[in-house]
């Protein structure tokens, strides 16, 4: 991307941003994501490159910062059994009962192993905590609900990398898989992704109480968003964790020395950051579809995404029945809300990414079911979560 590209991306973020101002009916990501797919057939564009690594360094830690800094601390302390449980086990089973449906569904007809199925699954099991914040919480008025969602989603982008790593492994035939080995190499990451979180969070924070410049404090908070990823990734651990870990450690720090003035400017600045990253990313996402997908499936892609919504609401019914503060605090219809705000999104196309570099030319159906999933998703579960929601 060069300089005219990027500043055109903003241009034309401010305008949808500044349209659609309640940003409720019609989110502004979906429209992002569509200007980008319309920005595809102009020449001028054709050079623009996605790849997982602009995602996952250049976007998603000042995404994840802002989503986990902006995360209210009372609802993860009423609701964190059952982010972990969601993020974890529950999208665990999520995956290899959605990858079954794939197989026995599509695995005929279009040739797919069950291998290749998991694959698919593996892509697109992880919900979006970047749709769910800037789309669900201004699309409706459960706004506990829409915490726990957007909780499960903060977390499960750490769960979804290591299955990706471990099922892609497997697809290259380079490793078989041992369960045991699955979960030691799980615990590492995620429990090595949240201690660096820890460390960075509680160090950077008290360097932001120690300097008394708001300028300073705000490069501070760069610091521990970008830094903190890009360490626990270098030492092999979960970079999103770290970051989803930071975030909410400084704001409990601040929360607990009552630091609210250095909050709001803190939030001030991470707000206006976002619509930029926002407009940036979403439009050139849209950018990326044409290159990947094969519309001759369409169909394909039309039935996996219903089969993503059937496997995600059979676990979360019974996560319903099993984890008692959402039985206790939730309806029971409000079980089909959840589901369907796991809107796929960053975190599957960043996964797309890292397959597509690895197999490139080897694998073009399942990168093309996969990128066809994601956009019907964004677009439908998007624009409909608003009425849905009403009608609950």
């Amino acid at each position: 991307m060069n300089a005219y590209q990027i500043i055109s991306f903003i241009l034309i973020g401010t305008i949808i941003f500044a349209i659609d101002k309640k940003k409720e009916y019609i989110p502004v990501p979906v429209l992002l994501l569509i200007v980008g797919i319309g920005l595809s057939f102009i020449p001028f564009y054709h050079d623009v490159v996605l790849t997982e690594k602009m995602i996952l360094h250049w976007f998603l830690p000042a995404l994840l910062f802002v989503s986990a800094y902006e995360f209210p601390l009372k609802d993860f302390k009423k609701y964190y059994p059952a982010f972990i449980t969601l993020s974890t086990i529950g999208m665990l089973f999520v995956a290899f009962l959605f990858a079954g449906l794939i197989y026995f569904t599509l695995g005929s007809a279009l040739s797919l192993s069950f291998l290749a199925a998991l694959v698919i699954a593996a892509i697109l099991t992880p919900t979006d905590p970047v749709s769910v914040v800037n789309i669900l919480k201004k699309s409706t008025n459960k706004d506990d609900l829409a915490d726990v969602v957007e909780g499960e989603s903060l977390f499960n982008d750490g769960t979804s990398v290591v299955l990706f790593t471990v099922v892609a492994g497997i697809y290259s035939n380079q490793k078989g898989f041992h369960i045991l080995s699955f979960f030691q190499e799980f615990l590492l990451v995620s429990l090595g992704g949240i201690l660096t979180g820890l460390i960075f969070g509680y160090i950077f924070s008290k360097i932001i109480f120690w300097l008394n410049h708001r300028e300073y404090q705000v490069m501070v908070s760069l610091i521990l968003a970008y830094g903190g990823f890009l360490t626990a990734e270098h030492f092999g651990v979960s970079g999103v964790l770290a970051t989803v870990t930071a975030g909410l450690m400084l704001s409990f720090e601040l929360e607990k020395q009552n630091r609210e003035q250095t909050r709001n400017y803190l939030r001030g600045f991470w707000e206006n950051i976002n619509p930029v990253v926002l407009s940036i990313l979403f439009i050139v996402m849209g950018l990326e579809v044409q290159k990947l997908i094969q519309l001759s499936e369409w169909w394909a892609m039309l039935v996996i995404f219903v089969l993503s919504l059937i496997s995600r609401e059979i676990i979360l019914l019974i996560s319903y029945k099993t984890i008692p503060n959402l039985r206790e605090r939730f309806k029971f219809t409000d079980v089909h809300i959840m589901t369907w705000a796991g809107i796929k999104g960053t975190m599957s196309v960043a996964l797309l990414l890292m397959f597509k570099d690895q197999y490139a030319n080897q694998a073009d159906m399942i990168i093309s079911l996969a990128i066809g999933a994601i956009i019907i998703s964004m677009v439908v579960q998007s624009l409909s979560i608003y009425p849905l929601s009403k009608r609950s």
